[in-house]
């Protein structure tokens, strides 16, 4: 239990937490847990119609056991101090300010994320063909800010920039037979499309070696588990990491982390081409797909032909006895008609709350939100756009724990400022039209059935005229 060190109780403490993910789900969970305010109210506030965030779109639909965390936050979601309140978004030209927001509620938790992806700021990157993996991820994941056919998946060869779980996720899912994937919940235009999907060779292309590599051992080695694919990794770059050399650490340096040694393990027995550690799926049929892993090569360029992407350039990099790379001179081509880069996230800064545009975080002291270098009362925030893109979906537990014990030391002071008694009159006397719990249940249930006309398990509805029209309809 959350305990203030005040000690001191107050009157009810009324609290918006704007997003619907693991930390602002975690961030309510802590308020609700915690006894010095023994009467808590908590308005979830999402800009999309559906709870959940990077659970629901951002987690790759054959990753059930992950996704099913959705169970754990709908507890949360359901308590009776708490209310979801779906399409209204904060911060945008048609959401609410963040100062009338904090005229609504005694506190203001921000859980926004971190949404924006990292350029590679390289010529090309803006040529067709050329994607963030993060709008490749919510086209599969049926976010309703992408639509329904931005990919035809008729490229021979796919490039994945990145060396994270993002970019195996994406590999994984561009190497699997869209057979596998029906009795997820992928839409019906991303299923089409992957279905008659030309991809033959995927290349995850990182610039520095294994041992730096960001994706975990389990994510690793579902690739090799791919029925119809086959990894291949080319013992000539593995050798180029000392770490590879010595997996039990470099003379004078700290042992290797387990994972490292994990994830060196599997490539030593891929680039050996041993079966137990990958090689070609089982009972594959039809052509095989290759999954190459790359090492040492630093996109400097996308090449262009007919207007639209048709390679990487890559430099040749190798270790610089430091920790980080250096360029060799050389170079190397690598054909792809589409090119999805994956390296890392950043946050965007919301109109009205103060941004360090370097970090991409909101600045903050425990949580509290930071203008001109002091704290703003009944400001706070969580998660990735509090601490920036770091860590697992667990992590953002402790992080919002600390928020919110810095608002609960805050709450005798904050429980003395004015709230509205009803914030939801208030937001559709403003124009907004809320989408409650009740709603999501509606799309839910309009999801099972779409699923159930088609053959399948539920199907996510990918547009927002389809969402919003489910959420209305009482009879979903």
């Amino acid at each position: 239990m959350l305990e203030a060190t005040s000690g001191k109780r107050c009157a009810v403490l009324s609290v918006a937490v704007v997003g619907s993910g693991p930390s602002g789900v975690y961030t309510a969970q802590a308020l609700l847990r915690q006894s010095l305010v023994p009467d808590v109210r908590v308005h979830v506030l999402d800009r999309l119609p559906t709870p959940y965030g990077l659970v629901r779109y951002g987690v790759a639909p054959d990753h059930e056991k992950i996704k099913s965390l959705q169970n754990s936050l709908r507890a949360v979601l359901e308590d009776d101090r708490v209310t979801f309140v779906g399409n209204v978004g904060v911060g945008g030209a048609e959401g609410v300010s963040p100062a009338r927001l904090a005229g609504l509620y005694h506190a203001v938790v921000y859980c926004v994320g971190a949404s924006a992806d990292r350029p590679l700021a390289v010529p090309g990157e803006s040529l067709p063909g050329s994607y963030s993996a993060t709008t490749f991820v919510s086209w599969y994941s049926a976010h309703p800010d992408i639509g329904a056919d931005p990919f035809a998946l008729d490229a021979r060869s796919a490039v994945v920039i990145g060396v994270g779980n993002v970019a195996v996720d994406v590999a994984r899912i561009l190497a699997r037979g869209a057979d596998e994937l029906r009795g997820t919940d992928v839409p019906r235009a991303a299923l089409s499309a992957l279905e008659a999907s030309r991809v033959h060779d995927v290349h995850i292309m990182g610039r520095r070696g294994p041992s730096q590599a960001r994706f975990t051992t389990k994510e690793l080695r579902e690739l090799g588990a791919l029925p119809g694919a086959r990894v291949v990794v080319d013992p000539a770059e593995l050798a180029l990491d000392p770490a590879y050399a010595a997996p039990d650490g470099l003379p004078g340096a700290l042992p290797l982390p387990a994972v490292v040694r994990r994830n060196l393990e599997v490539l030593r027995g891929w680039s050996a081409g041993r079966a137990g550690a990958g090689g070609a799926g089982p009972a594959a049929a039809g052509p095989v797909r290759r999954i190459r892993l790359r090492f040492f090569l630093r996109p400097v360029e996308l090449l262009e032909r007919g207007g639209r992407v048709a390679g990487v350039r890559f430099a040749r990099t190798a270790p610089d006895g430091a920790g980080g790379v250096r360029d060799t001179g050389r170079y190397e081509d690598v054909e792809a008609q589409l090119v999805l880069r994956a390296v890392g996230y950043r946050g965007v800064e919301l109109p009205g709350l103060p941004f360090d545009p370097v970090r991409g975080t909101v600045p903050h002291a425990a949580g509290r939100v930071l203008r001109g270098g002091v704290a703003s009362p009944g400001e706070y925030v969580a998660g990735w756009i509090k601490r920036g893109p770091t860590g697992v979906i667990g992590s953002n537990r402790s992080c919002a724990k600390e928020t919110v014990t810095s608002l609960l030391e805050d709450a005798p002071a904050l429980t003395r400022r004015t709230a509205a008694d009803d914030p939801l009159a208030v937001l559709r006397e403003w124009g907004l039209q809320p989408v409650e719990w009740a709603g999501w249940l509606s799309i839910e249930r309009a999801e099972a059935e779409l699923g159930r006309s088609l053959g399948r398990g539920p199907v996510k509805i990918p547009d927002w005229a389809g969402l919003l029209a489910a959420a209305r309809d009482e009879n979903a």
